[in-house]
């Protein structure tokens, strides 16, 4: 159960980074009707990984929710450890 919450967690965090960077691509216009459709589906996607995931806990089904929730939260997990090591690690870049 507690895994199921990490997972979340982390699913709605890279999820409301994605919601700052739309709301701020609005206001400076890079987000515009060229693109919007992205924007749109990448949107749509997590909301449906972020509210299936609880959807589906609430129908006991709790394996599939964690393999929902995983879809999201591992390259994230991922992802978030390669930047630490990056910023630890202070690579030479050349």
């Amino acid at each position: 159960m507690n895994l199921f919450w990490i997972l979340w967690g982390i699913d709605a965090l890279i999820a409301l980074i994605a919601l700052y960077f739309f709301f701020i691509g609005l206001v400076d216009g890079s987000v515009s009707s060229f693109n919007i459709g992205i924007w749109g589906l990448l949107l749509i996607g997590l909301a449906v990984i972020v509210f299936g995931s609880l959807w589906l806990k609430s129908v006991n089904q709790l394996g599939l929710a964690k393999g929902l929730l995983s879809i999201l939260a591992i390259p994230g997990i991922l992802y978030a450890l390669f930047i630490l090591m990056i910023l630890i690690g202070n690579p030479r870049w050349n």
